[in-house]
Order: C-alpha cells, then sequence, then structure tokens
C-alpha cells in the first residue's frame, strides 16, 4: 500500500544549456555533469542550487551508446538487464539467494580485457531470480510488462550518528546493499546482504518510463508525471549498523512500513531521468502538437509557497525538448515540512501521524549514512532534526494507544530529553472528569525510574507521577516512590497515596516498607518503629528483596545506602545483613557492590573493614550460597582475623555470630582440635573479642574446605611468640601434615601440649613418629635437663605408654635409648612383653 501526501521535495531548476538534443547523460564528481548526443560528449559545472555552466565538450570515435562515471581508483560495473519473450503458460515465480539456480538460466563470467590475476578476484552470485506473467484478463500489450531500471544501491559502513570520522574511498566498508527494478506499473525493492528479502513494492497510479533509487528516495517518470517515493533503505541499514536498535536503548522505523508518495508532480513529455548528489536530470521532449505549450509546463513544476522558479531558455536549443536540473531541497528543510504536515494529525491520535513522522525520521537518518557529502554545519543540523525526530515520535508512541507503545522508551532516550522535560511535554488535562494515562507514557516512566538515572524530579513533578500511577499501574507505587529520581516527594502525599492501595493483590509488606522509609524522611520514628513490627524478620527480607533500592541506591555510578539502610544499622543490624544477603541470593547485588555497600555504610575507606561486612562474610559461608568463591571468601576472612589479632583490634561493633554460633550453623568452621585449648590455656587471654576472632580463624582451618597453603604467605604478622600465632601455625602445618615442624615448635614452646597433641594427630600411618620422632626427641631434651625437666619427663612416661602398646618387644628394644636407665624403661618392658599373654 502506497499512501500519498502532497509535500514539497521539489526546490528550484534550471534548463542545461546543451546545443544537440541529449541522448545519454549521467552525472559524476562533485558537480559535472554529461551530455552525449551522437558522437559529442558535453560537460557542465553545475554549481549551488543548480546553476549549470558549460565546461568543455569532446568528440568519440563513434556513436555514445553507453554513458555511466567512475571515480579514480573506482571500479567502473555496468549492469544489464536481458528481455526474455514470456511465455503466458508460464506461472510467477519468484527465487531467491542460492535457489536463483534453479531458473535453469546459465551465467558465464567472460574476463575480456582482464588479466588472470585481476580475474580470480570476480564471480558471480545469484541474488534472484523473477518470472512475471502478464494479466491475460485485460488484455495488456506486450510492453506491460517489460523490466526497467534495474539499479544496485550500495550504503556504507559510517559507525555512530554523532561520529566525526571521515571515510574516503579507499576506507569505504560495505554495509547494505539494495536492489531495485521495475515493472511500468510496479516496482520492487530488494535487500541482498545476509540474504535476500523483499522489502518494499511500489504500485503507481499510471504508466512508469524509468526509475532511479538513492538512499532518500525513489524518483519515477511516466510521460506526464515525477514521482517521489519514500524508501526503506536508512531502516534497514540501521539495523546491519547497530546491534541495538529494536531495543529498550534505540528504536527505528520498520522496514515493513508502507511506502509513501511525498509528491506527483507535472512535467510535460518526460523521456529520461537520472540522479546525483541532490540534483534530478530529466528530460523532455513533447509531441509536435504540444510544442506551443511547451514554455508553459515548467512554471507549473512546483506550487510550493515561496520557491522561486528560475526558468532559463537556451539560446540555442532545439525546439521541442529540453534537458533540466531539479534540485531537491535539503533534508532538514523536507523534514520540517513533513513535520508541520504532520500536526493536522495530532488531535486526531491516528496511525498516519505515526506514519509520517517516522518517514521525517528515516529521511534524516539516510542523510546521516551519508556523512561524507555533509559540511559539519550540516551535519550538526541534521543531528539536531534527528533527536527532534525522536521526541516528536516518543510524543506519538506515548500519547496513542497502540501495541508498539513500548517504543516510547527507545525513541524518548535517543531524543536527550530529560525526564522532566518528557512530562512536560504531557497533557495533564483532565478527560470527562477522568485522567487517562496512556501505556505508552506509564511505559517509559516506569523504566526511567528504574534504570537509576542520575536527575531528580521536583517535587511538583513527583507530586504528578506518583498521581499517575496510582491512577494508571497502583501496583508499581512502592517502586516509583523508591527511584533516587523521587527523592524530592512529599512524604506525606506518598503516605496518603499508600495508604489508599488496596494490598490484596500484591504484597503488602512492600508498601508497609516504603510507608515505613516515608516516615523516616518525616522524622516520625514512632511511626516507623509502628510499621517495622507489623511484619515478621523473614517477610521483611523479603520486602526488601521485592525492592532493593530501599536500601541501596545509585547516584553518578557510586552506591549509596538509603536512609532506611543508617536506620536498620543502628537498630537491627541482623536484618540489614539478612536483606543483603538476600539480595545476593536473587541476583539483586553483585558481591563487589555489597562489599563497597557496607563500607560506604559504616563511613570507612576502601583499605579499613568493618565489623558488619565480617558480619555480612560469615553469613555468606553460612548460607553456602552458590555463586560465592569460597576460597575469596575465606581469604577475606582470614586476612581479616589475622589483621585485628595481630593489632590487637577490636571489632567497631559487636559481632553477630560468636564462634560457638558458626561452628554450631555452618559446616566450613570445623570443631577446634582439643589441643588447641591446651595449648590456649597456657597463657592468659582475658579479652573476649580476642579470643572469639582467634576461636574463629582456628575453627576455619579445622574445617573441611579451607586451602591451607594460601593462607601461609599470610600468617607472618601473627608471630608464633604468642601462644595465639602460635597455635594458629601449628594447625596450619599440621593440615599440610607437617608433624615433625609441629612437635618440635610444641616441645619447645609449650610441653604441655605436645602429648594431647600426637594423641589427636598421630594415628594411622602417622603412629610411628610417636617412637621415631616424639621418643627420641624427649630422651634428648630429658638428657639436657633445664626448668622443662618435669614436663619433658612427664611426656616420656605418657610417649612410652603409647609405644610399649603399639610395638613387639623386640622392636620396642630397638627404639630405647642405650644410655638409657634399665630401671626407668623395666615397666613398660615388662607390659611389652606381657600384653601378647594378656590378649
Amino acid at each position: 500500500m502506497v499512501q500519498l501526501y502532497n509535500l514539497h521535495p521539489f526546490g528550484s531548476q534550471e534548463v542545461v544549456p546543451c546545443k544537440l538534443e541529449p541522448e545519454r547523460f549521467c552525472g559524476g564528481g562533485r558537480d559535472a555533469l554529461f551530455v552525449a548526443a551522437g558522437c559529442k560528449v558535453e560537460a557542465f559545472a553545475v554549481a549551488g542550487q543548480g546553476l549549470c555552466q558549460p565546461r568543455c565538450a569532446f568528440s568519440t570515435l563513434g556513436r555514445v551508446l553507453r554513458l555511466a562515471y567512475s571515480e579514480a581508483d573506482i571500479s567502473n560495473e555496468t549492469l544489464q538487464l536481458e528481455s526474455d519473450d514470456f511465455v503466458i503458460c508460464q506461472k510467477p515465480m519468484e527465487l531467491l539467494g542460492e535457489k536463483s539456480k534453479q531458473s535453469g538460466i546459465a551465467v558465464t563470467l567472460e574476463s575480456t580485457g582482464l588479466t588472470d590475476e585481476k580475474i580470480k578476484y570476480f564471480h558471480v552470485q545469484h541474488l534472484l531470480y523473477r518470472r512475471f506473467a502478464p494479466d491475460i484478463s485485460s488484455c495488456v500489450l506486450s510492453d506491460d510488462i517489460k523490466l526497467h531500471s534495474l539499479q544496485l544501491l550500495p550504503i556504507y559502513q559510517t559507525g555512530s550518528l554523532t561520529s566525526e570520522r571521515k571515510h574516503s574511498s579507499q576506507e569505504k566498508e560495505l554495509l547494505s546493499l539494495f536492489c531495485f527494478f521495475s515493472l511500468p506499473h510496479v516496482g520492487y525493492l530488494y535487500m541482498v546482504v545476509k540474504s535476500v528479502e523483499l522489502m518494499s513494492v511500489y504500485q503507481y497510479p499510471e504508466k512508469s518510463q524509468q526509475a532511479v533509487l538513492t538512499p532518500q528516495f525513489l524518483h519515477v517518470i511516466t510521460s506526464n508525471n515525477l514521482q517521489c517515493y519514500t524508501v526503506r533503505c536508512s531502516a534497514a541499514a540501521a539495523r546491519e549498523e547497530d546491534p541495538y536498535v529494536d531495543t529498550t536503548l534505540k528504536a527505528c522505523p520498520p522496514v515493513s512500513m508502507d511506502v509513501c508518495a511525498l509528491r506527483i508532480q507535472l512535467f510535460i513529455g518526460l523521456k529520461a531521468i537520472c540522479h546525483f548528489k541532490n540534483h534530478i536530470i530529466l528530460l523532455t521532449k513533447a509531441d509536435p502538437e504540444t510544442i506551443p505549450e511547451r514554455r508553459e509546463s515548467p512554471k507549473r513544476l512546483l506550487s510550493r509557497k515561496g520557491t522561486s522558479v528560475n526558468l532559463k531558455t537556451p539560446p540555442v536549443a532545439e525546439a521541442g525538448w529540453n534537458l533540466y536540473i531539479v534540485n531537491t531541497i535539503s533534508p532538514v528543510q523536507l523534514y520540517k515540512e513533513m513535520v508541520d504536515y504532520s500536526n493536522t494529525y495530532k488531535t486526531a491520535k491516528t496511525q498516519s501521524c505515526i506514519h509520517l513522522l517516522s518517514e521525517a525520521h528515516l529521511l534524516v537518518r539516510a542523510a546521516l549514512m551519508d556523512a561524507s557529502q555533509l559540511e559539519p554545519g550540516e551535519k550538526a543540523e541534521l543531528l539536531e532534526a534527528f533527536k527532534e525526530s525522536c521526541g516528536h515520535l516518543g510524543d506519538c508512541y506515548s500519547r496513542l494507544d497502540t501495541q508498539y507503545s513500548h517504543l516510547t522508551l527507545p525513541y524518548y532516550k535517543m531524543s536527550g530529553l530529560s525526564m522532566a522535560e518528557v512530562l512536560a511535554r504531557v497533557d495533564w488535562a483532565l478527560e470527562d472528569g477522568a485522567q487517562k494515562y496512556e501505556r505508552g507514557l506509564i511505559f517509559y516512566i516506569n523504566h526511567s525510574l528504574y534504570e537509576n538515572l542520575d536527575e531528580e524530579l521536583s517535587e511538583e513533578l513527583a507530586a504528578k507521577v506518583v498521581q499517575m500511577f496510582y491512577v494508571a499501574e497502583p501496583k508499581q507505587l512502592p517502586h516509583i516512590l523508591c527511584s533516587p529520581s523521587m527523592k524530592n516527594i512529599d512524604p506525606l502525599t506518598a503516605i496518603s497515596y499508600l495508604r489508599k492501595l488496596d494490598t490484596s493483590g500484591f504484597s503488602s509488606v512492600l508498601v508497609t516498607l516504603t510507608k515505613a522509609a516515608m516516615a523516616l524522611k518525616m522524622r516520625d520514628l514512632d511511626m516507623h518503629r509502628n510499621e517495622m513490627k507489623s511484619h515478621s524478620e523473614m517477610k521483611l527480607v523479603c520486602g526488601f528483596i521485592l525492592e532493593p533500592r530501599l536500601l541501596i541506591q545509585q547516584r553518578k555510578g557510586q552506591i549509596v545506602p538509603t536512609e532506611f539502610a543508617v536506620q536498620l544499622k543502628e537498630t537491627q543490624p541482623g536484618l540489614l545483613v539478612a536483606s543483603v544477603l538476600g539480595l545476593q541470593k536473587n541476583n539483586k547485588i553483585g558481591i563487589e557492590e555489597a562489599d563497597s555497600f557496607f563500607k560506604v555504610l559504616c563511613g570507612k575507606d576502601e583499605d579499613t573493614i568493618p565489623q558488619l561486612l565480617v558480619d555480612f562474610w560469615e553469613a555468606q559461608l553460612v548460607a553456602c550460597l552458590p555463586d560465592v568463591v569460597l576460597q575469596e571468601l575465606f581469604f577475606k576472612l582470614t586476612s581479616q582475623y589475622i589483621w585485628r589479632l595481630s593489632k590487637r583490634q577490636p571489632p567497631d561493633t559487636t559481632p553477630l555470630r560468636t564462634s560457638e554460633d558458626l561452628i554450631n550453623t555452618c559446616s566450613h568452621y570445623g570443631l577446634i582440635s582439643p589441643w588447641v585449648n591446651v595449648l590456649i590455656s597456657s597463657e592468659s587471654l582475658a579479652d573476649k573479642n580476642y579470643m572469639e576472632d582467634l576461636s574463629k580463624l582456628q575453627s576455619l582451618i579445622c574445617g573441611p574446605s579451607f586451602d591451607i597453603a594460601s593462607i601461609i604467605p599470610f600468617l607472618e604478622p601473627l608471630s608464633e611468640d604468642t601462644v595465639a600465632g602460635l597455635s594458629v601455625h601449628v594447625l596450619c602445618h599440621t593440615r599440610l601434615e607437617e608433624y615433625e615442624w609441629c612437635i618440635d615448635r610444641l616441645l619447645e614452646r609449650c610441653p604441655e601440649a605436645v602429648i594431647p597433641y600426637a594423641n589427636h594427630e598421630l594415628k594411622e600411618e602417622n603412629r610411628t613418629l610417636w617412637w621415631k620422632k616424639l621418643l627420641p626427641e624427649l630422651c634428648q631434651r630429658i638428657k639436657c635437663g633445664g626448668e622443662k625437666y618435669q614436663l619433658y619427663l612427664s611426656s616420656l612416661k605418657e610417649t612410652l605408654s603409647v609405644v610399649a602398646v603399639e610395638l613387639q618387644l623386640r622392636d620396642f628394644l630397638n627404639v630405647l635409648p642405650e644410655d638409657g636407665t634399665a630401671a626407668f624403661f623395666l615397666p613398660y618392658l615388662l607390659y611389652c612383653s606381657r600384653k601378647k599373654s594378656l590378649t
């Protein structure tokens, strides 16, 4: 379907002062027009506003049959359209892409004039095969099914619409390729890049003679009319160039949108047409009987107000023909006219308004895609028009209740309008005493408020937004009140609307939490506490998961804890930690974001870890979150425990969990080995916080999941000179099965712990260390005497008791020291010799 508008794409015109009746003509370069007649070619310079001046003329060796312009270093490819005779009994057929080979028509590539080196770069690619059959019911002539005006139109990569990059001819990268051909009464436009697809069909009101395709328009001539149609090339190219088109970020009118005729202009005796830049070249040749009227027909070319028609009759022009240059007006000028035209549809709320504004948008897009032809000032003007067109389309989709209302969002984004500027365009007037808000506007506002835009609405606009959602989307009201953009809302206004909500259809806890947040804004702590008491802690956590912005917001890319979060930190830190943990479980916040949140909340710099963050890490381990990297979490906790132990730095707030709580609720915290208690009790450690950190660290090391080797390099701040440090070092080396190292340290620092250590650790294949390591070490230290003599002697007796049970008499004798006192070892030897009979 082709819609018809009465716009004015054509501007001034100029008669080309050629001396002979043109047979062939073409444009090229920056300003050149070439006209051929017989064996002679005339060249003209086309200046601004279509002024045409002779440049030179030259003769050819024979009659000019074909005329085409080629830029330097760019190959010139010619296309020929073969017309076969149609057989009426054959049905119409369309074959696309490689299926075109099934047509049975063979295509052979000839290398005439090309070297073997160059021919390898050429190949045949089948794009399209169409067969047309005449409509025998209308008894049309064969001329009515002849094809004409076959054309391939390339569009090249331009980058961002706002890019300043200049593309030279060598840098051009093909983005899209379009194929157009025409029958006398209908034209077909295909896209032929990744796949071959029919884009548009053009139904002409009368028989066409020739057509030319440009990135912006399709120009068609009949015997008496110059017709201008819109095309969808820029819409297709935009989707090839930008993957974000057709998302919530960007939009573009669809390729399938109906084309329209912008103008059907009377022009007598049209015979041929060509196009270059913003010029259309027309050849007219009137029949002999119409020659007296020929001078009047160009005057009717334009009926547009304010457009001057500059006609000059060449002094030597032959009667009955003329060659004209018709200038198309600038894209911005035509865009403005289309926008003005669209205003006639605005109050009617019809699709025609969207259609015409979409055409205006595509017109500007097409001009920007050919940025190499633009001056800097022109590009800036086009970019401004592009943004303005996006705003107009956003207005249309926001006001019309259509299935495409969601396009309001990307068009308003592309317009660069702020939310306040969009809201200022809304008609807040009541209709029939009741306010109605279309879903496009609601969709845009809702998404914008979710996207944490760094824009704060005024109190007046915020109140209007609240009223809008109360009427149109009451379930979204608690969510939009939590947006940073709604910071200036009067809390009394918000609470009044929240109290009127019927919470039977959605979460009442979310409404409760939103009212509690508004109560904090009013400094009404009694109301806040009453709201918080109306639900269990579990439900409150669920409410925060439904709306994370009650606790955490982002402004200018930075994490900002809310006033609600500050209040929970002081009054209900456990609920705060559980809520953030719930957010992480439900992928509402990332690991690094959560860490930053607690640091900012507690007023700590990046290198300082608040206790509330340690509580959160411990809660993560207890919850066994699947997406948490355990070893990284272990490293965070152990690093903090070690730092505080080495500095004897107490936590800044009371920890939410004790070591006993963690051992009982978390499988990653293991039971602390009993010998550790013996070691720790050897010195007085009165500081409760110090003992808690030490117990948590020891428990983690004793747990089943901890990678001990990774923490060894970080133990240096914990000196072995303290029993706390010694316990951690010995635990780590024990986990690494370095038992001999551990026995040496314990014998030297805390002999009373060595037997409990051996009883717990030296089992199964490690029991040999009782007599291979522990026994000889004790004997040696007893020989040396000293203040620990009695401790060593007591440990030796317990060691001999174990060895006597484990070894046979012969083996037992072999491990005893040769210079030992027989009377001392005799009881153990007697027990060893009798144990066989006892068993």
